[in-house]
């Protein structure tokens, strides 16, 4: 796995991409999964330092831009590439995204600390759960053990574990 703060140093020094500035970013996102369409549309709306183009992974633009990758790959993780060749995967990805937006590059550096991409990492496993329950045709809800609860209608909801029924005493 790549770290947060640099580009997938396999898929980068072949093509002599390390220390190549990022003018623009392509996100591959798979466009038949809800969460990844509307952070698409999420990121697309928000004001970018660095141009952000989204492409359906594993499309035929996406292989015809980028034959070196893994296409089955990009379609289980997010991808970014940029326009240097740097490859960027899972968590690292998402935090190269939120750092070519003006108002969320700081938060971008927070998440480039060994604190904060343990968070970054987390916060990308479980989207990685969702979509997988999404793939299943689960569709259902997902159910933590700390007794969070999220419903694809209604979102979150929390239930303290052992209180099944949502009236238990806050003593």
């Amino acid at each position: 796995m790549s770290t947060v703060t640099r580009p997938d140093s396999a898929a980068t020094e072949g093509r002599g991409a390390r220390g190549v500035p990022v003018l623009g970013l392509t996100v591959l996102y798979d466009a038949q999964c809800s969460l990844c369409s509307f952070l698409r549309d999420w990121l697309g709306k928000q004001p970018q330092l660095v141009p952000l183009r989204f492409v359906a992974a594993g499309s035929d633009e996406a292989r015809g831009r980028f034959p070196e990758l893994d296409h089955s790959v990009t379609l289980e993780e997010i991808t970014v590439v940029g326009d240097g060749g740097q490859v960027y995967r899972g968590s690292a990805a998402w935090v190269v995204c939120l750092w070519a937006l003006r108002e969320h590059r700081p938060l971008a550096h927070r998440l480039s600390t060994p604190s904060g991409a343990r968070l970054a990492r987390g916060a990308m496993l479980a989207a990685a759960k969702w979509r997988a329950n999404q793939k299943a045709g689960a569709g259902s809800a997902y159910y933590g053990a700390d007794g969070w609860v999220y419903h694809p209608r209604s979102g979150w909801t929390y239930n303290a574990p052992g209180c099944a029924s949502g009236t238990c005493s806050t003593r």
